[in-house]
């Protein structure tokens, strides 16, 4: 099936309420997963992956990272195991403040996932005029997997730009002192484009590459014909949407409606 960017970001919005979302952090979740579907990057099939991490993330006491390190050019941060979607915005908005008194700054967040969300958050950043650069290694495959054991994903937007280019890589040669694979680094500038490339003692293979232009016909092309949904995933969505619908009950039956004065 096919839907519009409204109905899309729409429908997503009432499901991250279900989630137990704020209004605000619902609404800029959905409009990350439908600006990477209006991309054809899949947004929705990385939200899939990452929706039962969701629901267990739904009766977690604190959402927002825990800054382990700052200074004028550096954070880090923890993100505390949850989504991107929880965890990214206020980091986010830290690494444009920096850049913008320093010039360039540095924001790595740690203990995160879903991280390929984040490029929509990343859109923003850049529309206010500035250049940033993600990227990310996914975690390791097992031994005698046919998948690469180490892949390194680079996204990075020009200022002013709406769409990024994008890098995949496969590392084939694993460091011997590997860190965990579930933090993300972001790199703002000022004045200084940050677009992606691949310098390595190690070697790598380039498995994807995404360029600005090819987003674009593919932003215009699903503006026009529409965005292709999985059936499965817009039905799984629907049944979290319906979460935030009550029950009518007498009471409020009775409250619908004009009150008896004019001062409601």
């Amino acid at each position: 099936m096919k839907v519009s960017y409204n109905e899309l970001q729409g429908l997503c919005r009432k499901a991250f309420l279900g989630l137990g979302f704020e209004d605000g952090d619902a609404s800029d979740a959905a409009d990350m997963v439908a600006w990477m579907q209006l991309h054809e990057l899949d947004g929705l099939e990385a939200l899939n992956r990452g929706l039962d991490y969701l629901l267990a993330e739904q009766h977690a006491q604190e959402h927002a990272p825990v800054q382990l390190y700052s200074d004028g050019d550096l954070a880090v941060l923890d993100g505390q195991g949850h989504s991107v979607l929880r965890s990214s915005s206020l980091a986010l908005e830290l690494g444009f403040a920096k850049a913008r008194a320093r010039g360039l700054s540095v924001i790595k967040i740690r203990r995160c996932h879903n991280r390929q969300l984040i490029m929509g958050y990343l859109a923003r950043i850049a529309g206010r005029g500035m250049n940033v650069t993600a990227f990310w290694r996914n975690a390791q495959a097992p031994e005698g997997s046919d998948q690469p054991p180490l892949t390194e994903q680079v996204v990075g937007f020009r200022a002013n730009s709406s769409v990024p280019e994008i890098r995949v890589y496969a590392v084939k040669q694993v460091p011997e002192e590997n860190e965990p694979n579930d933090g993300i680094t972001l790199v703002f500038a000022n004045h200084v484009d940050l677009l992606p490339s691949m310098r390595s003692e190690f070697d790598y293979e380039l498995l994807a590459r995404h360029e600005e232009s090819t987003l674009l016909a593919c932003r215009e092309r699903a503006m026009l014909d529409g965005i292709p949904i999985n059936d499965g995933v817009w039905n799984r969505l629907k049944d979290l949407a319906a979460r935030i619908l009550v029950e009518s009950t007498d009471a409020s039956r009775g409250g619908a409606g004009a009150g008896t004065t004019d001062n409601d």
